[in-house]
């Protein structure tokens, strides 16, 4: 199996932490202590580098709380990140970036690159407020061995998702298939060929009544489709090492 050394823990709906074959841990999309899925064991999270897909509370809902304990990188796109220092977030800890960009960081031995995602993206503040937060992402993280996670985010199936696989590469991809907002489980099966990956992690299913589909259904369209991918279904807190 790709990506060695490399452990993936589900904190329930799209919250994840990533670590490295160095040890580093990288929480993706900070919703934590408000998210219903996530174990309390994970509420206290102290990680290493946090990357934000976009900005819907189901996502960020605990950016600022974290943010605090985060030893390094806060990486999102540009405009999220300067919303972010706005709000309290420290600069020095916040890289933003955009589409098509790659960042190295240096003190985990990785490099992030930011792809596109088929989604929206704001905030709903305290008073009711929408705030435009910029465009909704997916991520591709290569690790020190070379080899690269892909980061969906929330989004629809797209084409464009072959030129992820011709310039990345990423042997693993972690895919919404909770239908209503993102892909359902028919589009992430499809996707993972589009990207060519070994093995998919589903995430969004499940949290709320809505989000109907789930890793069985994704299974099931891969053999439809005599897709030789693997399904690797975690419980909330359930981590996977490879």
């Amino acid at each position: 199996m790709a990506l060695a050394g490399v452990k993936v823990q589900w904190l329930g709906h799209s919250t994840f932490v990533i670590t490295t074959p160095e040890g580093k841990n990288i929480l993706v999309d900070p919703w934590v202590r408000s998210n219903p899925k996530c174990p309390a064991e994970a509420h206290d999270i102290s990680p290493d580098a946090i990357l934000i897909t976009h900005g819907h509370n189901d996502h960020i809902g605990d950016v600022f709380e974290v943010a605090d304990r985060c030893s390094g990188p806060i990486v999102g796109i540009f405009d999220l990140t300067t919303w972010l220092g706005s709000r309290g977030v420290a600069s020095d800890k916040l890289v933003g970036m955009n589409k098509g960009g790659t960042v190295e960081l240096e003190a985990l031995d990785v490099r992030v690159s930011m792809t596109d995602a088929r989604h929206s993206s704001s905030f709903t503040d305290e008073d009711g407020t929408v705030i435009y937060l910029g465009e909704p992402a997916g991520f591709v993280v290569e690790f020190s061995s070379g080899e690269s996670l892909y980061i969906a985010g929330d989004t629809a199936l797209f084409g464009d998702m072959a030129w992820i696989a011709e310039i990345y590469g990423p042997t693993v991809g972690i895919l919404p298939i909770g239908d209503h907002f993102t892909m359902d489980p028919l589009q992430a099966a499809l996707a993972a060929d589009l990207l060519e990956l070994e093995a998919v992690i589903p995430c969004h299913y499940g949290t709320f009544e809505a989000l109907t589909g789930t890793p069985q259904e994704l299974v099931e369209y891969l053999e439809t489709y005599e897709l030789e991918v693997d399904v690797i279904a975690l419980e909330p807190g359930q981590a996977h090492s490879f």
